[in-house]
């Protein structure tokens, strides 16, 4: 049997699929893949695609040396079809802004999801900025998607909005105050600058 195969029955064992039950098979098989090589694990994340994107996506965010071997042409393939909340979360946040940020991926790319027909990928582009911390880099994604109001697009603006806030609030500010935004956008982002919340 492949770890791939064993990690699907581990989970088709089990009666409660949430996070915490999923993230305790990941962190045993993470233990037994210390030793691997970031190319091998990889590897294994493919395998386990699309059925097992959580376990896949965080082997990969905890394995030491695997970000810079994410460019682009793997980051798609790791992406598959994205078409949920939580796709588009666990891509953004624990590959592609981890790849962005060690230099696996420049700005150019995540600049053409942006700019994507497909809302999953605008909102994969922003999601991407909060592993960065980076307020030009963020701050240049949102840019390109200030006048974007689809809503998963426009919440997604306020969670990369807030992120940034933890590391240069003047410039998340100065943004907010010299940007059109949508409501929701400048109510939440303007409660976490003021109150510490994203709702007052």
């Amino acid at each position: 049997m492949t770890l791939a195969d064993e990690i699907a029955s581990r989970v088709s064992a089990l009666s409660d699929r949430s996070a915490v039950p999923l993230r305790a098979i990941r962190c045993e098989f993470s233990k037994r893949l210390r030793g691997a090589a970031p190319r091998d694990v990889i590897a294994l994340a493919l395998e386990l695609m699309p059925e097992h994107r959580f376990i896949a996506y965080e082997l990969i965010f905890k394995h030491p040396g695997t970000a810079p071997l994410l460019n682009e042409r793997m980051l798609k393939r790791l992406a598959g079809t994205l078409a949920s909340w939580s796709d588009v979360d666990l891509f953004g946040v624990f590959l592609a802004g981890p790849a962005w940020r060690e230099g696996a991926i420049n700005d150019d790319v995540v600049a053409r999801w942006a700019r994507s027909h497909d809302r999953w990928w605008r909102r994969a582009a922003l999601v991407s900025t909060i592993a960065t911390a980076d307020a030009k880099r963020t701050l240049a994604i949102c840019r390109l998607l200030a006048d974007d109001r689809d809503d998963l697009v426009v919440k997604a603006m306020s969670w990369a909005l807030r992120a940034l806030s933890k590391h240069d609030r003047r410039a998340v500010a100065e943004f907010v105050e010299k940007t059109p935004l949508a409501a929701r956008v400048v109510r939440e982002v303007r409660s976490k600058l003021t109150t510490g919340r994203k709702n007052p």
